[in-house]
């Protein structure tokens, strides 16, 4: 099998590596994530002007022609930048959703804005006690004449705090575990009855509780199907997994370059621990680790658009791989730079949080050996 990217696809990633080298380096990138705002809306302003936000889309839809690749591209210079700004939340997710299953009038209001930079989304899909199971939905969608009223709580909701709009997974029917009678809708974050608490996460990101009070919308805020909505969301969680072990192989490789580069400079008994056998040992372990992590990103991002099935068990045997490695990787970083190696004022440590933050992001390591399993049975 052919991996060699197009011309126009390491052209996009020459662009993105140069904008995190140029304007992304880790000392702004510290200061903003401890900013009041969490983020830069002027960066993110120009991920749009540079095309990053319209990249994944067809020109159907107003992109540029491109998919799953491109997303995996910018994921993986994002993950070298550790960027904060929602770009999973926005165009992989919200933007999956649209693509699989808005409207025509939903694509036409709201994906020129979202390519734009114009409006942000978050998902709006985790409860209190559901853990990663994409079906345990508690919030309620009630039918009100011709819309719905929406209520209950979503947990952790990333990006909430710089979205515009919400992306909400809410039980139109059926009992909370039930795998039928999840619809998919967006609500304006500016909806009566949305209330937020916001919060900054471990590893630099901004996060919201949601709360639903007696919020009213009309049937065309249903995306997709009604009852019938967990398939998409299936599908788009799948993708926003290729992205996220995306972003998991850039940090890895930065962990990479930044702990060989402290093995040669750091000296023990006269010389430097880069000549150490056992450290050697250990750098050529969390090498071949991010390779592997490489391989297997690349194998899901290329299975998106097999059937059900095959998705998901791309998505389940990467997500594992992206966890052991990334654990591998990130512990092994810390563990040879020493103390210093989670001190604030060193990148190493705020990759060992991001890392740590994307094994159990969707689902962690043993939730998806389990769901491999079970599909590898059927």
């Amino acid at each position: 099998m052919d991996f060699a990217f197009t011309s126009e696809q390491d052209m996009l990633r020459d662009t993105v590596a140069r904008l995190i080298r140029e304007q992304y380096d880790f000392d702004t990138r510290r200061k903003v994530a401890k900013s009041e705002a969490g983020w830069r809306p002027q960066m993110w302003a120009q991920f749009a002007e540079l095309g990053l936000l319209g990249a994944s889309f067809p020109e159907s839809d107003g992109g540029f022609g491109g998919g799953p690749i491109e997303a995996m591209i910018i994921s993986e210079e994002f993950g070298k930048g550790l960027v904060i700004e929602p770009y999973l939340q926005t165009v992989v997710i919200a933007g999956g959703f649209l693509r699989h299953g808005g409207s025509a009038a939903q694509k036409e209001e709201n994906l020129p804005a979202l390519i734009g930079g114009e409006r942000l989304y978050a998902f709006a899909y985790s409860e209190p006690k559901s853990r990663f199971d994409l079906h345990d939905v508690s919030t309620t969608a009630k039918k009100d004449g011709k819309g719905y009223v929406l209520n209950g709580q979503k947990a952790v909701v990333l990006g909430g705090p710089l979205a515009t709009h919400l992306v909400v997974t809410a039980r139109t029917s059926g009992g909370q575990r039930d795998t039928s009678g999840i619809t998919v809708f967006l609500v304006p974050k500016t909806a009566k009855g949305v209330s937020t608490r916001d919060y900054p996460t471990v590893d630099g990101l901004r996060a919201s509780e949601v709360y639903f009070e007696n919020v009213a919308v009309g049937a065309d805020a249903v995306i997709g199907e009604v009852d019938n909505g967990l398939p998409m969301i299936e599908k788009v969680v799948d993708e926003a997994i290729a992205a996220v072990c995306a972003e998991a192989v850039g940090c890895m490789k930065i962990l990479n370059e930044a702990t060989i580069s402290y093995a040669r400079q750091r000296k023990q008994f006269g010389q430097p621990i880069a000549n150490f056998q056992v450290l050697q040992h250990r750098m050529v372990d969390m090498f071949m680790a991010a390779e592997q992590a490489t391989s297997m990103t690349y194998m899901v991002t290329l299975k998106l658009d097999e059937p059900d099935r095959q998705r998901k068990l791309a998505a389940s045997a990467a997500k594992v791989q992206i966890g052991k490695a990334g654990k591998l990787v990130s512990q092994d970083a810390v563990q040879i730079h020493g103390g210093m190696g989670m001190t604030d004022e060193l990148n190493v440590g705020h990759f060992f949080k991001r890392v740590t933050m994307i094994e159990s992001q969707f689902g962690n390591t043993d939730w998806h050996l389990r769901r491999y399993t079970e599909l590898s049975n059927r």
